[in-house]
C-alpha cells in the first residue's frame, strides 16, 4: 500500500559533501533508502530506476547517489535512457523509412533498446562494460574511444530516463492530436501509433530489468517545458552554437514530441512506482510517497 511519509522522515543520511552536491536532499535520502532496501534483499546486481520528466533533476540525483554508494565501497554504475539514443544516421534512416518525426531523438522508437538490454545483461553477469554515452551537443552517440569503462562486479545500477515505466495508451486515445506538432506533422497518427507500438514491444522488456522504480513527479507539463528550456540554456552556455543545440523556436517544437507520453505518465505511473517524490515548479520536493 502507498504510504505518504513526512519530508523530514527518518532516512539513511548521505555524507555532507554528497548532500551539498544536490539541491534536493530530501529526494536524495528517499532514493538512498529505496536503494538500500533493494541491496539488502537481493544478491548480485540490482537496478534502481528513476523516472522523471525532462529537467526534473534525475541526472543530478543519480550522480549524487553514485557518489554516496561509492563512498561506502558499493560498486555503482549509472545508465541514462538518453545514452541509448540511436545514432543520427540511424534516426535519419527511420525518418525516411517510417516517419519524418523519428529523426528527432527522445520518444520511444528512437532508442537502441537492444543495446540497453545487452548492456544491463552484461553488468548483471558481473562483466566489465564500456557504457554507451550520447553527446547532445553533437546530436550523436559518442565514439567507443570516449566510452566510460565500468569495471566488473557492479552491485547497483542506477537507470534514469524521462519515460521509464511508460505503458502504451489505448488506441482510441491516439486518434486526436494532443498539440500543434501532432496536428500538422502527424495528421493521420502514423508517428504516434509507431511510438505507442514501441512501448508495447522492446521497451516493456527494458522496463522489466528494473527492480524498483522511483518517480520524480512534476506538477504539470507547463513546468516540464520550463525546466527543459533551462537545460538547453545551460547547454548553450557550455558549448555555444553546436549542431545539437537548439534555439527557442526549435526547443518549443522539440518539447512537443514529449508532451503526449509525459502527460500520460503523470496520470498512469504514480500508482505503480515504488517511490513517488512530488516536486513544485521550482523542483523542490513537497511530498514523498513510498509503496511498502
Amino acid at each position: 500500500m502507498p504510504e505518504a511519509i513526512p519530508l523530514q522522515g527518518t532516512y539513511p543520511q548521505a555524507s555532507p559533501d554528497v548532500m551539498a552536491a544536490t539541491p534536493a536532499p530530501v529526494a536524495l535520502n528517499a532514493l538512498i533508502a529505496l536503494a538500500e532496501r533493494l541491496l539488502s534483499r537481493r544478491e548480485g546486481m540490482v537496478v534502481l530506476g528513476v523516472s522523471g520528466a525532462q529537467g526534473s533533476g534525475k541526472s543530478t540525483l543519480a550522480a549524487a547517489l553514485r557518489s554516496h554508494f561509492a563512498g561506502r565501497s558499493i560498486a555503482t554504475a549509472t545508465l541514462s535512457l538518453d545514452d541509448l539514443y540511436h545514432t543520427r544516421a540511424m534516426r535519419q534512416r527511420l525518418a525516411a523509412e517510417v516517419h519524418p518525426l523519428l529523426t528527432t531523438r527522445g520518444v520511444p522508437g528512437t532508442h537502441d533498446v537492444a543495446l540497453g538490454l545487452a548492456t544491463i545483461a552484461a553488468l548483471a553477469r558481473g562483466e566489465a562494460v564500456a557504457m554507451p554515452r550520447f553527446d547532445k551537443a553533437r546530436d550523436d552517440r559518442r565514439p567507443p574511444s570516449e566510452a566510460d569503462r565500468v569495471p566488473g562486479a557492479t552491485r547497483l545500477l542506477l537507470f534514469e530516463g524521462w519515460c521509464l515505466g511508460a505503458r502504451p495508451q489505448p488506441q482510441a486515445d491516439l486518434v486526436r492530436p494532443i498539440n500543434a506538432l501532432e496536428a500538422s506533422d502527424d495528421p493521420d497518427g502514423r508517428w504516434r501509433r509507431h511510438v505507442n507500438a514501441a512501448l508495447a514491444d522492446g521497451y516493456a522488456a527494458l522496463w522489466a530489468t528494473i527492480d524498483a522504480l522511483a518517480m520524480l513527479r512534476a506538477p504539470g507539463f507547463a513546468a516540464v517545458a520550463g525546466w527543459r528550456r533551462q537545460q538547453e540554456q545551460g547547454l548553450r552556455d557550455a558549448v555555444g552554437a553546436a549542431p545539437g543545440v537548439m534555439n527557442d523556436a526549435e526547443l518549443h517544437r522539440f518539447v512537443a514530441h514529449y508532451e503526449r507520453i509525459t502527460r500520460h505518465l503523470l496520470i498512469d505511473l504514480p500508482d505503480r512506482a515504488d517511490l513517488v517524490i512530488d516536486l513544485d515548479p521550482d523542483r523542490t520536493p513537497i511530498g514523498v510517497t513510498v509503496r511498502r
